[in-house]
C-alpha cells in the first residue's frame, strides 16, 4: 500500500532518520562602521576584541565557536559507508584533472569512470586505480554526453540495479551544510543517506545534492527543495523511469533540465537536498567535456534554445550574468505528490555515524561543539 506525503514540503514531517539540518537567518543585533586611520589602531582594535581581522569586511562579536567551514570537517566514527547503487562518473578529454574521482577517492566511494576508447591510455596513467576505467563501445559520436548517459544507464540495469549514480566529471569535493556551515564530508554517508531518503518513495524519480553555490549558509533554508530540476550527481530511478519515459537521456544540450522535466511532467518526484551540497566547477570553466564539444560559437544561445523547444510551456530563453540562459518555471510541479512506502516511517535523528572535528593543524581530533 502506498500512501500520499501530506505535503512534499513539510520538511519537519519528512526528513526524520536522516542526518540532523537545522539553519537560521543569522542577521546581526546592531552594526557598528569602524574606521582605522593606521596599522596601529587596527592591531588595538584586534587586542581588543581579541579576533584577527585580516581581509575580511566584517566581523561578529563575540566570535562565533563554530565560525568558519574550512578547518573542519565530517569524519566517520562508525564504519566507511558504502552506496547501495553503483556510481559512474562519466569524463571526457579531462584525464589531467579527475576533479570527481579524486574526491571519490578522498571519500572511500566505489566508482567506476567512464571513458571513450582513444583516451584510455591516457586516463589510466593519471587515475588513482585504472581498474576503476569503464569504455564505452563508442567513441566521438559528437552528442556530446548523451551517448555515454545512456550506456551507464543500461549497465546499470544489465547488472540488475534498480537506481543508478550518474555524475559529472568537475567535482571538486562534498560537504554536509548543518547549523550554517558547510564543512566536507570524507566518507559516502551522505550519499547512503540521500539513497535512505530517496528509496522511502515510490515515486522518486531523480536525487541529488544542491551546487554549493546556491546555498547560502547563513540563510534560512529548508533540508531538500522538493520538485526541481536535478544536476551533475544524479541519481537515476532506472526501473521507475523505464516505464514511465518514452525515452532515457535524449537531445544534445542542458539534457539534465530535460530530462527534469519529462520526469516532473509525467506526475513523478525529485528531490534536489540542500543539506548535502557539491562543488562543481562552474559550466564553461574547464576544458574538455562539453565545453570542447558544445560549448563554442553560439553553443551557449543553442543550449538554452533547446529546452525553450523542447518545453515551450515552462521555459524561455533569457540572459542572466551576460550570457543566454534558459529559464525554467517549476512552479506548477511543487505539489507532484511523493508516495511513500508502506510501513512504519522512522523516527529521530541518524547522522550516520559523522562526527564535526576540527582538521589537522587547527584543534586536531577535537570534537566541535554543536550546542
Amino acid at each position: 500500500m502506498k500512501t500520499k506525503t501530506k505535503d512534499v514540503n513539510d520538511s519537519k514531517t519528512n526528513w526524520i532518520d536522516i542526518p540532523e539540518f537545522k539553519a537560521e537567518l543569522i542577521k546581526p543585533f546592531r552594526k557598528l562602521v569602524v574606521h582605522f586611520h593606521d596599522q596601529a589602531g587596527v592591531d588595538a582594535f584586534e587586542k581588543l576584541v581579541k579576533q584577527k581581522l585580516g581581509k575580511q569586511p566584517s566581523i561578529g562579536f563575540p566570535e562565533r565557536i563554530v565560525r568558519t567551514y574550512s578547518d573542519k570537517h565530517y569524519v566517520q566514527v562508525e564504519k566507511i559507508m558504502k552506496t547501495r547503487y553503483p556510481v559512474f562518473i562519466i569524463s571526457k578529454g579531462r584525464y589531467d584533472s579527475n576533479l570527481t574521482a579524486k574526491a571519490l577517492d578522498k571519500m572511500n566511494v566505489d566508482y567506476r569512470i567512464v571513458v571513450e576508447p582513444q583516451e584510455e591510455a591516457q586516463y589510466a596513467k593519471t587515475l588513482k586505480d585504472p581498474s576503476k576505467i569503464l569504455v564505452t563501445p563508442f567513441s566521438n559520436l559528437g552528442q556530446g554526453s548523451i551517448p555515454v548517459r545512456n550506456f551507464i544507464w543500461r549497465k546499470a540495469v544489465d547488472e540488475g540495479f534498480n537506481k543508478h549514480w550518474c555524475l559529472d566529471d568537475n567535482i571538486s569535493y562534498f560537504t554536509r551544510l548543518n547549523r550554517n556551515l558547510g564543512c566536507v564530508v570524507t566518507d559516502g554517508s551522505i550519499f547512503l543517506a540521500m539513497e535512505d531518503f530517496s528509496d522511502r518513495y515510490e515515486n522518486m524519480a531523480l536525487s541529488g545534492p544542491q551546487y554549493g553555490f546556491f546555498a547560502i549558509a547563513k540563510s534560512t533554508l529548508k533540508p531538500y527543495v522538493s520538485n526541481t530540476r536535478i544536476y551533475s550527481c544524479i541519481l537515476v530511478n532506472n526501473n521507475l523511469l523505464d516505464s514511465k519515459l518514452e525515452e532515457r537521456w535524449r537531445g544534445r544540450y542542458n539534457e539534465d533540465t530535460d530530462l527534469s522535466l519529462r520526469v516532473l511532467k509525467a506526475g513523478l518526484g525529485t528531490c534536489l537536498f540542500n543539506a548535502f551540497l557539491q562543488a562543481k566547477a562552474v559550466t564553461m570553466t574547464m576544458k574538455g567535456g562539453n565545453t570542447d564539444e558544445l560549448y563554442v560559437d553560439d553553443g551557449r544561445l543553442k543550449t538554452a534554445q533547446s529546452i525553450a523547444d523542447q518545453h515551450p510551456d515552462v521555459a524561455r530563453v533569457g540572459e542572466r550574468f551576460g550570457r543566454f540562459q534558459h529559464v525554467v518555471n517549476y512552479r506548477s510541479f511543487k505539489n507532484n505528490d511523493w508516495l511513500r512506502k508502506a510501513g512504519l516511517m522512522p523516527s529521530g535523528i541518524n547522522n550516520y555515524g559523522m562526527v564535526l572535528k576540527y582538521r589537522k593543524g587547527a584543534k586536531t581530533g577535537q570534537e566541535v561543539s554543536n550546542d
